[in-house]
């Protein structure tokens, strides 16, 4: 195992499969969340809750196990929310609607956050380097950026990663210390899927409590009702993905070609809808972008 990784954790299923890589592949992990204003937020409530899950702090009641994994996260939410609303762009508070879709389409570069990795990147190349000194020992970046979102996203090409390295490796002393981890960078979100099933299994971690406790959606939607079950009045307040923003349907691509249910819920504006109705949907976009 290598020593130190510093991961930008996002709370998406990508950023989130790639926490389970690194806990594979290092002695020590540093996980990074930035609160820039995104209207999807609910992003850093689920990530606070995937890294209590998996550092023990949750237990639950079907795997009491859950309290003894060795892993022991550290964890910080970076708040940027200063920049809400100096940021033009379709995913932070107060800008146009998310359009809907496929990734392909161009409309989808309103999702595009200027220089938002730019952002990230420099305050998780300060992190990592900081280790690096303190430890005396290298310390990596994990970046879960992968081929699916290159054509819409510009700071997620290996050019722009590469034109980043360099102005960091100029501008600081020791960054030969700092490396990076990108395991992802040629496969898309099918890929990613795949490795974390295969990680849930090798680090004794449930599959669905670890996808439970991510969202891609970017455009979440809340809705509070109540129902009858057994005689009691159950009430539910809760955050729902969407399935119709672009982001929604690659996740749900990947959970179809695994073969498995997303165990995330799902809801449109009438409210919560089931799996079946969700993998109809997403198809008919997705044989529509095939055609």
């Amino acid at each position: 195992m290598e020593k130190h990784v510093v991961i930008s954790l996002s709370g998406g299923m990508d950023s989130s499969t790639l926490l389970l890589r690194c806990l594979k592949e290092y002695d020590t992990v540093t996980a990074i969340s930035f609160d820039y204003g995104q209207k999807h937020r609910i992003e850093l409530e689920r990530a606070q809750s995937l890294v209590d899950y998996i550092n023990g702090q949750v237990v639950l009641e079907e795997n009491p196990k859950t309290a003894e994994y060795p892993y022991n996260i550290k964890y910080r939410v970076v708040k940027l929310d200063g920049l809400t609303d100096l940021l033009n762009s379709a995913l932070v508070t107060g800008g146009a609607d998310v359009p809907e879709g496929h990734y392909a389409e161009e409309n989808m570069k309103a999702t595009v956050v200027p220089n938002r990795n730019k952002i990230f990147a420099s305050i998780v190349q300060a992190v990592a380097l900081s280790i690096a000194d303190k430890t005396g020992e290298n310390c990596d970046i994990a970046l879960g950026i992968h081929a699916g979102d290159h054509a819409i996203y510009p700071d997620c090409r290996q050019e722009f990663r590469d034109a980043d390295d360099h102005a960091f490796r100029v501008g600081n002393w020791g960054s030969e210390k700092v490396g990076y981890f990108t395991p992802y960078l040629e496969g898309d979100k099918f890929t990613i899927l795949q490795d974390g099933e295969t990680l849930c299994n090798e680090l004794d971690l449930n599959f669905n409590e670890v996808y439970s406790r991510t969202n891609t959606s970017y455009k979440p939607l809340y809705h509070e009702f109540a129902y009858e079950e057994e005689g009691n009045i159950v009430e539910v307040k809760e955050w729902f993905s969407d399935y119709k923003s672009a982001s929604s349907v690659e996740r749900v691509e990947a959970f179809i070609k695994l073969g498995r249910k997303d165990p995330v819920m799902y809801a449109d504006e009438e409210g919560p809808v089931t799996w079946d109705h969700v993998v109809t949907e997403v198809s008919k976009v997705l044989e529509t972008h095939a055609g």
